[in-house]
């Protein structure tokens, strides 16, 4: 019996996959790379809202039917799972130019990634100059009317215009350019790729946890309170709500 998955990609377009219940995460994921013609698959992954309406990751080993209660009214969402430190290890112009920069660009506006206002007003200055081009004061205040990229915009108008003004006296800057300043600067913010995860310290304090390219990150609230480094970790466990870390 076949069911269709109903798939919203972060590129605001809506696609329709068909396929078993009993099929595996990792079926779904293929179709979409597929779809997409994409190479670099293993740096995406699709996360949906459960029963407690958190957002997790779709088991890519397991059916997809015994993950989602609803699969027929489930939106699951095409993302960057894998960050690396340096986007120029990306190899297809596809993955590096446009999907990532995509990502960093929904996360921005969702306020996943966190930043203060100047970075903000830097990011948004170059995704206004690969948007519409070079710097024209009111075509920029009339663009920013019209798109929201970040919550704060309104109270930043006037610092993301002057950055896209500087833009022009780098010899101005292609699309492209403009999407690899953007992921330049944002792989350098410590909320870079950060998915945090709910969890609660032997304690029971509320927590958040998540993965990095550099480790498993601590936070308390938006605050990194700890890590433990790849390079120190011996072994990974879970075990029913247990989450253990040996070093």
């Amino acid at each position: 019996m076949y069911h269709p998955e109903h798939l919203f990609l972060h590129q605001s377009v809506q696609n329709h996959f068909s396929m078993q219940i009993r099929a595996p995460g990792k079926v779904l994921l293929d179709a979409i790379c597929s779809h997409l013609n994409l190479v670099e698959g293993d740096y995406f992954g699709l996360e949906f809202q459960d029963h407690r309406k958190v957002m997790v990751w779709l088991d890519l080993l397991k059916p997809i039917g015994k993950q989602i209660r609803r699969p027929k009214h489930a939106i699951i969402r095409f993302v960057v799972k894998f960050f690396p430190p340096d986007h120029t290890q990306l190899q297809e112009e596809l993955t590096r130019q446009y999907l990532f920069a995509l990502q960093v660009k929904q996360d921005l506006g969702s306020n996943r990634l966190i930043c203060n206002d100047s970075s903000a007003a830097l990011l948004v200055s170059h995704i206004v100059q690969s948007e519409i081009g070079d710097y024209d004061e009111a075509l920029d205040r009339e663009h920013l009317r019209n798109n929201k990229y970040i919550p704060q915009q309104g109270a930043l108008e006037d610092k993301i215009i002057e950055f896209h003004r500087r833009h022009v006296f780098q010899s101005g800057q292609t699309p492209a350019e403009s999407d690899f300043q953007l992921l330049e600067i944002a792989r350098r913010l410590e909320m870079y790729g950060i998915r945090l995860h709910p969890a609660k310290d032997r304690e029971g304090t509320k927590i958040n946890l998540a993965v990095a390219n550099t480790g498993i990150l601590v936070f308390q609230g938006l605050t990194k309170i700890n890590s433990f480094n790849w390079a120190k970790v011996r072994k990974l466990s879970f075990k029913r709500k247990r989450f253990l870390i040996k070093l």
